[in-house]
């Protein structure tokens, strides 16, 4: 029996997060024997190589005056900043933990658009947004036994990764969704290369190390096609709440790989996340502005996850 498109919509959406956090339990597994800048550097090689393939193949290059933009140079640096500390906090957190974290990205993102945009945000999910970064509170939990400061970086990370978003909502609607990933794929790169010398040098790669990275780099791609594809069938905020089976498989890794499993303030602390996220887009469906859910459901997308 074939799937409904909303079934097909949510499907795609669940790939895709699998694919992202597959991407991240690889790079995870990487910061163990090469630096940050290293992984930035040879990932985005292997990205910015098929994204450019991908591009080319589409035809998605678009006219010189689109990319003098100053959403875009935003964007990039939204791009570089929320990679940067987000492989920080990965290589000395949990992958469930940075996930739990990530997961108000959608609620950040809400609420820059309301401060810094003037877009209408009723009380209902301004009490959802209050809710969910209380339970960001519960899973990093400041001062208490538990806490480190390297979940620091995963704030960071998410401010960042607002800025990102906010940003992209301002690119010129001619500019392709692609290019726009190509661009921010070579700028990670870049940036890698710079980071090299002060993030433990270069360090000689063995095939596993080359394969990881770029299997970290295919499935990047694999993420985002999946992405794209959820958000063109079925209905988009049927398909959004979907996008949060990114941390079942962020347990799921986290566990089978590195023999991690969250513990109970974790594990409220996302569940209040997951529920505010879920219910701020379930207003979102009730006064009809379906536009914001599928910009919320695009935040999924952690750094460098393009």
């Amino acid at each position: 029996m074939p799937l409904s498109p909303n079934h097909q919509g949510a499907l795609f959406m669940c790939v895709s997060q699998a694919a992202f956090t597959l991407n991240d339990t690889l790079v995870k597994l990487a910061t163990d024997t090469v630096g940050i800048g290293q992984i930035m550097l040879v990932r985005g090689v292997f990205a910015t190589v098929l994204i450019t393939l991908l591009v080319w193949r589409l035809g998605h290059f678009p006219a010189l005056r689109l990319l003098i933009s100053p959403a875009v140079a935003v964007r990039i640096v939204g791009e570089i900043g929320g990679t940067c500390f987000f492989l920080i906090a990965l290589s000395h957190l949990p992958l469930a933990n940075v996930s739990a974290v990530f997961q108000s990205l959608p609620l950040a993102v809400t609420m820059g658009a309301a401060l810094f945009f003037g877009e209408k945000v009723g009380p209902r999910r301004w009490l959802a947004i209050v809710i969910g970064f209380v339970g960001v509170v519960i899973i990093v939990r400041p001062g208490m036994e538990g806490f480190t400061y390297y979940s620091i970086y995963v704030l960071l990370s998410v401010m960042f990764c607002t800025v990102r978003d906010l940003a992209t909502r301002h690119i010129h609607q001619a500019m392709p969704s692609t290019f726009i990933s190509l661009l921010t794929a070579a700028s990670v790169t870049v940036c890698g290369a710079v980071l090299l010398p002060s993030t433990g040098g270069w360090v000689a790669l063995t095939p596993g190390l080359v394969a990881m990275l770029a299997g970290a780099a295919i499935l990047v791609l694999i993420g985002y096609q999946f992405i794209i594809q959820s958000m063109r069938v079925g209905d988009i905020s049927f398909i959004a709440p979907f996008r949060y089976s990114a941390l079942l498989w962020a347990i799921g890794c986290g566990y089978l790989v590195f023999g991690n499993f969250p513990d109970m303030p974790m594990l409220v602390g996302s569940a209040i996340v997951v529920g505010s996220g879920i219910y701020t887009l379930y207003r979102e469906r009730i006064v009809g502005k379906t536009k914001p859910a599928a910009e919320s459901t695009q935040s999924a997308i952690a750094p460098d996850g393009i």
